[in-house]
């Protein structure tokens, strides 16, 4: 009698051992997953980006492509969701995710203490220099402190507007780099405050004949790139973040960056 007891004491103890465990799993993924709530929809981490900013995101062959267009693709795998891109005209792009049309941006997006104020940032991804563009015979023009009074291309609402702006340049909105280099060449405007990735990987595939750029990384700390988030989005963002990280330690950003760049700038 006394065996029988002990026995069906240490199967019933089994049984809620299992039940412990099957229940632990469970509260972990659900735990692992809760970030999906935060999802316009379930499975699906939805990016606004451009698709016109190569070599960010743009179309090549009628595809889209470009590093921030990878570097999505990378973080729902990680996440365990599948990407969805929607491409949007800059000017409306933020204003975009502040309506949930999307639920995170990938634009070269330049943390700062105004987006702050409304919005989340990931973990910086990529640290972008600045560059002066100009026209070869423009020679006035060689550090920042020399745009003020000129006529400066830039996208409204950018870090570079509000770069050109501090040293009193007067802007002139754009609302693509090949717009911009357009400008410059027809003496429309007199140079640009941009990013030299951007002007690299421009020039690989465009004529950039009669312009000249200057780095100005001496006078402007390096931008610090992030994803940007609603400001509800606290379990995305952390999610988000640990795939960064995964991405970062893997080697996967470094890869992305030489691929896109010609050069690591991931840190």
């Amino acid at each position: 009698m006394k065996f029988k007891l002990k026995r069906t004491l240490l199967v019933a103890g089994i049984a809620l051992l299992g039940v412990a465990v099957t229940a632990c799993s469970s509260t972990k993924k659900a735990s692992n997953n809760d970030f999906q709530s935060e999802l316009n929809q379930k499975g699906t981490l939805t990016i606004g980006l451009e698709g016109t900013y190569s070599p960010y995101s743009y179309r090549k062959d009628g595809k889209l492509t470009g590093f921030e267009v990878e570097l999505g693709k990378a973080l729902a795998k990680k996440m365990g969701v599948k990407a969805k891109f929607v491409p949007t005209k800059w000017d409306s792009l933020i204003a975009g995710l502040g309506s949930n049309k999307y639920d995170v941006v990938l634009n070269n997006i330049t943390e700062t203490p105004a987006r702050a104020k409304s919005y989340l940032f990931s973990d910086p991804y990529i640290y972008s220099r600045s560059v002066l563009i100009t026209r070869k015979d423009e020679t006035g023009i060689n550090k920042l402190s020399d745009i003020k009074g000129k006529k400066f291309a830039e996208g409204t609402g950018t870090d570079n507007e509000q770069t050109a702006k501090k040293y009193g340049a007067e802007t002139v909105p754009s609302g693509d780099f090949a717009t911009t280099v357009s400008l410059i060449k027809q003496g429309r405007v007199a140079g640009t405050i941009n990013s030299k990735e951007a002007f690299l990987a421009y020039q690989k595939s465009n004529s950039t004949a009669g312009l000249k750029y200057k780095d100005v990384s001496d006078e402007k700390d390096p931008a610090k790139i992030v994803a940007l988030f609603n400001k509800q989005s606290t379990k995305l963002r952390k999610k988000t973040n640990t795939a960064l990280k995964q991405l970062r330690n893997d080697g996967t950003l470094k890869q992305l960056s030489k691929k896109y760049f010609s050069a690591d700038i991931t840190k």
